[in-house]
């Protein structure tokens, strides 16, 4: 009998194709939901164990598999994005480096958000500000619960507390956040990117280190790798199927109404290269994976700096 899986993921043309079953994986059936969100999705999957295959959030699927929670992941990496562009200031703060970030109250939603784990370590090791010398404030719970290490400074917000409020009032000096905010998408003049300039500064930083930074993994429960050896190989060649087909429909000028389309698609092969959203465990894949893992031990998450091929089926 063929095993049928849940996936839970977010809407993602590159994958399209095998949501809407026009690529199929050999020797499964796969359901697809894309109705929860990633806060949603990644709470059900780390309190529930609720999916087979799932989008998750990478720093906290480290942090399972420290743990011991019985998942792995396939090297498939649905959502990537630079960073630099999510960290926001008050004007009349002053605050127009990333240095004068230390000392001062920084919100956030939660302390694991993969973007805001990326925020903090390039912080620390390109901008000099340690993660530990900020205080942090967060308006959630975590995912997958630790403690923090000791000079590590979390506060929680009331229910009543707002964070945009909270930075637009001036109580506190900055916010990262994961997602754009919506006074800012507003044009709020009191909330506005600590790099004003953030795409120079997110080219640069992938011309010296090669990152396009990812956000999250895909996880699957051990038990499915154990009683069907063959599925992390049929689902790999589903899933690169089905990005082939959307980059290719991609080429076509036509099918997104911008009118800089080509141009926009063009420059990012020439900065990014041909395939910037690769799949597996190639060079650059590893490279960056580290790298977010060195961030994860580094900000008291996990208790040691595994290697990529403990974290990945392939």
């Amino acid at each position: 009998m063929r095993p049928r899986l849940t996936v839970a993921c977010g809407e993602y043309e590159i994958l399209r194709a095998l949501k809407e079953g026009k690529v199929k994986v050999e020797g499964v059936d796969l359901d697809f939901d894309t109705k929860l969100g990633p806060k949603d999705r990644h709470w059900k999957m780390a309190k529930e164990n609720y999916f087979d295959i799932c989008e998750f959030n990478a720093p906290a699927y480290f942090m399972a598999r420290d743990r011991g929670v019985k998942w792995n992941a396939l090297p498939v990496f649905s959502h990537r994005r630079f960073r630099h562009g999510f960290i926001f200031v008050n004007p009349k703060s002053g605050i127009t480096e990333p240095k004068q970030l230390i000392g001062k109250k920084v919100g956030g939603t939660n302390f694991q958000p993969a973007g805001n784990i990326w925020v903090r370590g390039v912080l620390e090791e390109e901008y000099g500000v340690p993660h530990d010398s900020i205080h942090w404030f967060t308006e959630r719970g975590e995912d997958i619960d630790f403690e923090p290490h000791p000079g590590l400074k979390i506060t929680r917000l009331r229910d009543d507390q707002d964070l945009d409020q909270m930075l637009m009032n001036g109580e506190l000096d900055a916010l990262i956040e994961p997602e754009f905010p919506e006074p800012f998408m507003e044009g709020d003049p009191r909330m506005v990117r600590l790099f004003a300039d953030h795409e120079s500064v997110e080219r640069d930083y992938f011309r010296r280190t090669g990152i396009f930074p990812i956000m999250h993994v895909t996880v699957i429960k051990q038990e499915w790798v154990d009683q069907y050896p063959w599925l992390p190989r049929a689902l790999m060649e589903a899933f690169n199927e089905s990005k082939r087909i959307a980059m290719e429909k991609l080429d076509n000028p036509r099918i997104v109404p911008l009118a800089w389309w080509a141009a926009a698609w063009e420059n990012q092969k020439r900065v990014l290269g041909k395939d910037p959203w690769e799949y597996g465990l190639t060079p650059k894949n590893r490279n960056n994976l580290q790298k977010l893992i060195h961030y994860t031990k580094m900000q008291g998450l996990i208790s040691r700096e595994f290697s990529v091929d403990e974290m990945f089926v392939e």
